[in-house]
């Protein structure tokens, strides 16, 4: 059974995972088994996960949407903008 999307577009999505297969991503606090050598030793950084041992590197599940500088606030008051 199609979507109402699915149904718009006329079809199945692209990003549809039966389509696309088996799509390996590193998921935080879960247990994360290497596809390479199996073993669960992980070097997570800002985009990427690498194996300790293979140096496998696995995209992270979140996308990467934590962390210092992703949202930015002016925090002047509106009244200190405006006066020259």
């Amino acid at each position: 059974m199609l979507t109402i999307a699915q149904q718009i577009r006329g079809g199945t999505f692209a990003h549809d995972p039966v389509r696309r297969g088996y799509h390996a991503v590193y998921r935080p606090h879960e247990r994360n088994h290497c596809p390479g050598c199996g073993r669960s030793h992980w070097i997570v950084g800002r985009a990427l996960a690498e194996c300790g041992f293979c140096a496998t590197a696995l995209p992270l599940a979140d996308g990467g949407m934590t962390g210092v500088g992703l949202f930015r606030r002016n925090w002047r008051a509106p009244d200190e903008a405006l006066a020259a």
